[in-house]
């Protein structure tokens, strides 16, 4: 890339470099020059990206350390000679530009693109090589119109549908909630307590292709922490579908359950008070009533309330009973707090002698328990716990005396064959809920008709636009309930009257394809085919842990559904993932109710973005958390000031040939850092250690470098102005137009690494007497081990210690060590 004329370096003062003048220009330069953008190439593709931001008004440290992170990595591939698509763009839906509409009467997209704006500045502040030319807002129709046609596809496949049944409800956001944004039993948004409520929603069918999602993890090149997080989430268990006649009402209850091996010990069937049975059990009941109170004080509390160990097993009978499909025995039907709706059928059967739970529960409420697995150990005690280990199957009907592992799979295949269940895997992991009672979000592109019933919306008439004439007041449904003239439309099939639906998408819809729309930004479909084979899958992904389970696991399911179109040609989106730790403060992550954040920008405009980029970069590893400081930015910026010295240091002239003692160990400690830099950046992310080895480089140019003649100087502080480059930008810039070049350091070759000097000539051993280190002893490198006997027997301290001892014998490891054995 060359620079035009007139934008040489002007520096005031060869000991200081003015750090907001230097940064301040060369940004300008790279945004006229468009140095960042990605063009055609046939050279090896490098696909960087970091987690894009929801627009919320001012980037905090954790964003300057992610974005920092992912620019080294694109910065350094960029330079080892790839061709580098690092692109940026805004997660721009959300509840809180709906929320301050609420409160303050903007228009969310009028504060989102102000947001926008204003953190487009900041990252632009920070010197990122984005290329701003691709950049994609969610929240614009350009955008959304192709998430609403992913919408249709998904329609069109069978994996989007709508059903009733009981969601998670944020009464403070006044919106549904998917499973996996309810944490602890709050809004993962607001923190408030998640109840819960009937209601239409919209799913996503991301439980067929569950198995798919847990075999493919171990191929990902993760951090295993993300990987079991998410192979925990989708919770894959192995076991039996039992079912339960109910002969009272001409119904069937199935349940799951992994230990077939117990179905003999069942002595009652437990229901979630949700149960879409429950009204038709309860409904000749006597004390029905008491029934639907106990259901409506249990529906106020959260699944974790209900589910946690030191919550009260709380239940009551519905006066129904269901038949046992290999006794016949009947067996009450009984509704707990213990057992949710959505996790399996929403019933279980309670085994009161081989389970804990069911144990106490059988307790409180005088239920019978039955042993059909005898304990190896025949003093176990079943009035104190349940028994839960192996053993021999008793009370078991035809089962009885085989080993309990073995019985799981004989049990399970008797009731295949009578029609009462069979073997059955289950998933925990539920279908995604993506409906959102909320304006700010993409609209679903279903028209409601009378007579048609539920209509896409045809694709030649996306997008379908958030209309702008609205009332947020923050009670009731959605503000598009209100919106009549938007509301109120006509069926694409029947031309009749019809409504249009009046849910968004929940935003994690949004961020699942936003990858691929960077490979073709312009293209008249979501993205082109050709585009995304070239580019995808992302070679390297940054971003939080905080996401494992929510948008990667919705990122790897979309990738999956497109591959099975045909739309592309990878079934996993992510290649590498770098996961980031947090920056802490005072002990604490920074937050606005502790009071302990600090605003980059001013770091910025104090230490320059430079020094706040090497500070992030040598305080941690990048996935562990780190403490900010104040005297580590200085530390940092001190450290920059002494390279800017070094190169511009005015030294003679000098044509003749470099004294070859220190152009040796010049060489040495060059070659060795090139080389270490490059596989921490490359390979091992460890930019911790790299910004150390740049460190000892400059300690060590500072001793030897002028003793080098002129064009050796030139050349290694070229090098050292190279490896500085993806940390320190601005600077490297500055200082490789000060050598003499008028092209962009960052469109500079990486330096390379020769073998030759990565070998030691000399070498110290240790001189160990019975194992003992004893002395030790500087050799040549290659000295035989014949020779370094010879020399460890020669030794002063090895002599005086072995004086009157009787010699064994001496064993020599060449490199490492010589060890006398004596006696």
């Amino acid at each position: 890339m060359t620079i035009k004329e007139g934008q040489s370096s002007t520096i005031s003062s060869p000991d200081r470099y003015n750090v907001r003048a230097v940064e301040e220009k060369w940004q300008k330069i790279w945004e006229e020059e468009h140095l960042y953008e990605t063009k055609d190439s046939d050279k090896e593709k490098f696909y960087c990206l970091e987690q894009f931001p929801y627009p919320s008004g001012h980037l905090h440290m954790g964003h300057v350390r992610v974005y920092t992170l992912g620019d080294v990595i694109a910065r350094y591939r960029r330079m080892a000679g790839y061709n580098v698509l690092h692109p940026m763009g805004w997660d721009a839906f959300g509840m809180p530009a709906e929320n301050a509409a609420i409160k303050n009467g903007i228009p969310p997209r009028t504060s989102t693109m102000a947001n926008i704006a204003y953190m487009k500045q900041q990252m632009k502040q920070m010197g990122l090589s984005f290329d701003w030319s691709r950049e994609v807002t969610t929240s614009e129709p350009e955008y959304y119109r192709f998430t609403q046609e992913l919408f249709l596809l998904f329609y069109e496949r069978g994996l989007a549908y709508q059903k009733e049944g009981a969601v998670n409800w944020c009464p403070s956001c006044e919106t549904v909630l998917a499973n996996e944004q309810v944490e602890d039993g709050l809004c993962w948004r607001c923190d408030s307590v998640v109840t819960k409520r009937d209601l239409t929603q919209w799913y996503f069918r991301i439980t067929d292709y569950a198995e798919r999602l847990l075999t493919s993890l171990d191929a990902l090149d993760w951090p295993q922490e993300i990987k079991t997080q998410q192979f925990n989430w989708i919770g894959k268990s192995i076991g039996a579908e039992v079912v339960f006649d109910v002969l009272s009402i001409g119904q069937k209850i199935a349940v799951f359950t992994t230990r077939p091996d117990t179905l003999y010990g069942a002595t009652y069937v437990v229901l979630a008070p949700e149960h879409p049975l429950v009204e038709q059990l309860i409904a000749n009941y006597p004390e029905a009533d008491k029934v639907r109170q106990f259901i409506a004080e249990e529906r106020v509390h959260s699944d974790i309330e209900r589910t946690a160990e030191n919550t009260e097993k709380r239940g009551i009978f519905t006066g129904s009973y269901a038949i046992h499909p290999l006794t016949g025995e009947k067996l009450p039907i009984w509704i707990a707090n213990y057992v949710l709706v959505d996790y399996g059928t929403g019933a279980v059967m309670g085994v009161p002698a081989h389970d804990q739970r069911d144990f106490l529960y059988a307790q409180k409420y005088h239920l019978p328990m039955k042993v059909v697995v005898q304990p190896e150990n025949p003093g176990e005690d079943f009035d104190q716990q349940a028994y839960t280990g192996p053993g021999k199957l008793v009370n078991s009907g035809p089962f009885t005396g085989f080993d309990n592992q073995e019985a799981k799979a004989l049990i399970a295949s008797a009731l295949k064959e009578q029609g009462k269940g069979g073997p059955r895997v289950s998933y925990r992991m539920r279908d995604w809920l993506i409906s959102r009672q909320r304006y700010w979000g993409a609209p679903i592109p279903i028209i409601h008709c009378p007579k048609c019933g539920a209509v896409p919306v045809p694709k030649d008439q996306l997008p379908v636009l958030l209309p702008t004439n609205v009332e947020f007041t923050g009670q009731g449904a959605s503000p598009l309930a209100g919106a009549k003239d938007w509301l109120q439309t006509t069926c694409p099939v029947c031309q009749g009257p019809a409504t249009r639906e009046t849910d968004t998408m929940d935003t994690f819809v949004d961020s699942s394809w936003y990858y691929y729309r960077f490979t073709s930004p312009n293209a008249p479909r979501p993205f082109n085919k050709a585009d995304v084979d070239y580019w995808m899958p992302v070679d390297e992904y940054v971003g939080g842990k905080e996401h494992a389970v929510l948008h990667l696991l919705y990122s790897r399911f979309f990738t999956k559904v497109l591959y099975d179109a045909g739309w592309v040609s990878v079934d996993e989106p992510f290649k590498r993932l770098l996961a980031q730790g947090m920056v802490v403060y005072g002990g604490a992550k920074m937050s606005k109710s502790k009071g302990n954040t600090l605003s980059p920008e001013n770091i910025m405009k104090e230490w320059g973005s430079d020094a706040t980029r090497v500070f992030m970069l040598f305080a941690a590893p990048p996935d562990k958390d780190f403490e900010w400081s104040q005297q580590g930015v200085e530390g940092a910026y001190r450290f920059l000031q002494r390279v800017y010295r070094l190169v511009m240091k005015q030294r003679p002239e000098y044509a003749g040939p470099s004294p070859e003692e220190a152009k040796t160990r010049v060489c040495k400690v060059v070659h060795r850092t090139v080389k270490k830099i490059s596989e921490d950046i490359g390979e091992r992310r460890a930019f911790n250690t790299a910004i150390s080895a740049l460190m000892e480089l400059t300690n060590a140019l500072y001793q030897d470098l002028d003793a080098l003649n002129t064009e050796d100087q030139i050349r290694i502080l070229g090098i050292l102005v190279r490896l500085l480059a993806p940390f320190a930008p601005h600077l490297a810039e500055e200082l490789w137009h000060q050598l003499g070049h008028d092209t962009s350091v960052h469109w500079a070759s990486w330096p390379q690494y020769d073998d030759k000097w990565l070998q030691d000539e000399e070498v110290t051993i240790a001189l160990q007497i019975n194992g003992k280190v004893r002395s030790r002893l500087t050799v040549p490198v290659d000295m035989t081990p014949e020779t370094l006997r010879e020399l460890a027997l020669a030794d002063e301290k090895i002599q005086t210690l072995t004086e009157g001892r009787t010699i064994v014998k001496v064993i020599a490891v060449p490199g490492r060590l010589v060890n006398v054995v004596i006696r």
